[in-house]
């Protein structure tokens, strides 16, 4: 059960490492490149954000059927062993929300990007009259 959390957190970093290159100050025909690209993947990384969000309603069903551990009887191992899941849970749960709002801030940067070169033709063409 640990395969979709290490995909999904190979997604995050490669997000990340996305996210990074779309903000580093490059010169504008190379970041126009990279615009471009990423642009062009962003459809098929989609995905992601279902995924993500199936991987959240599991955690979210798995938490409300959860033996809970805390009464007398539990032994101390029982005790560790809940609270280790409930940190797992949580961690997944940043994992989740992270995938899915840095997919959508590489969303937005690239269309920023598009609209700040729109203008620029925009203006080009008003400063060319």
């Amino acid at each position: 059960m640990a395969l979709q959390w290490a995909i999904l957190g190979y997604v995050v970093a490669a997000e990340v490492a996305i996210a990074l290159l779309l903000t580093l100050p490059f010169p504008k025909i190379i970041k126009d490149q990279i615009v471009a690209l990423v642009s062009l993947t962003l459809q098929p990384i989609t995905g992601v954000v279902p995924f993500a969000a199936f991987q959240l309603l599991d955690i979210y069903w798995k938490n409300e059927h959860r033996l809970m551990c805390t009464s007398e009887v539990c032994t101390a191992s029982e005790r560790d062993r809940y609270e280790k899941a409930i940190y797992k849970a949580q961690r997944n749960v940043i994992l989740c929300v992270s995938a899915c709002l840095l997919y959508w801030c590489i969303f937005r940067i690239c269309k920023l990007h598009k609209e700040i070169k729109e203008k620029e033709q925009v203006e080009k063409r008003y400063k060319n009259k």
